[in-house]
């Protein structure tokens, strides 16, 4: 179902602290330092600056453990961007979610315009191995264009009341830009989104659909998993 957890050889921490710390960051609104608090009040002592490099390192080896793990995405795509700052420029995020909300990839660019909507387009098609049966975006111009070139037999719905899931997708985004106050490089944040959008997606189930004791069963499923591929079930860390 996946590959090996990623070695840890030579990171004196143990695996379950690494993992702990990089999930308190990825899954809830904490800045480094905001983490290594939290840690010192469980007795581990630990920088912040490593914090920051565990979660450079590992990240998004975590999260494409975690999405091998996902079920094939739906047949439905929404595509939607939205505009980032970084380093004070206006830059533009691009996002694929399915109608199950699922993330199926994301590509932070410097423009919005057919270029750019041509590389989104094809991107998650590579990624995920499939074409989708239809594609839903708002009413940007470019759309239309990528969608000629790149998939014309594919249905495209360009509505911006029918991309309210895309959209939603956005805020935990949001918040993950407030809490590193903003990006230094595209470079950065793609490599920071991209771990975030894989992570915290895993931990956030669709609450509102479930009962009490099945979000605390599938809480405990996704626990599991996590445990899995970061090698702290059972997996000493390397020394």
């Amino acid at each position: 179902m996946g590959s090996a957890p990623p070695s840890y050889k030579g990171h004196r921490y143990p695996v379950e602290v690494i993992a702990h710390c990089v999930w308190l960051s990825f899954r809830f609104p904490l800045g480094f330092r905001e983490v290594e608090e939290l840690m010192l009040e469980r007795g581990v002592m630990v920088t912040h600056e490593t914090i920051r490099r565990w979660c450079a390192t590992f990240g998004q080896s975590y999260a494409n453990g975690l999405r091998r793990r996902q079920p094939r995405p739906g047949d439905k795509r929404h595509l939607d961007e939205v505009f980032l700052r970084v380093n004070g420029e206006r830059k533009y995020l691009w996002r694929a979610v399915d109608q199950n909300g699922n993330v199926l990839d994301i590509l932070v660019q410097n423009r919005r315009d057919t270029a750019a909507a041509r590389r989104f387009f094809r991107k998650p098609v590579k990624k995920t191995c499939s074409v989708p049966r239809v594609v839903v975006t708002d009413e940007l111009r470019s759309h239309d264009a990528a969608h000629r070139e790149v998939m014309p037999s594919v249905e495209h719905r360009s509505h911006k009341g029918l991309n309210n899931r895309a959209e939603n997708s956005h805020q935990p985004t949001r918040q993950r830009e407030r809490v590193m106050k903003g990006f230094r490089s595209v470079g950065g944040a793609q490599r920071s989104l991209s771990a975030f959008s894989g992570i915290s997606p895993h931990f956030r189930p669709r609450r509102h659909l479930m009962s009490a004791p099945g979000y605390r069963a599938e809480t405990a499923i996704r626990f599991a998993i996590w445990a899995q591929i970061t090698g702290a079930a059972g997996q000493p860390a390397e020394a």
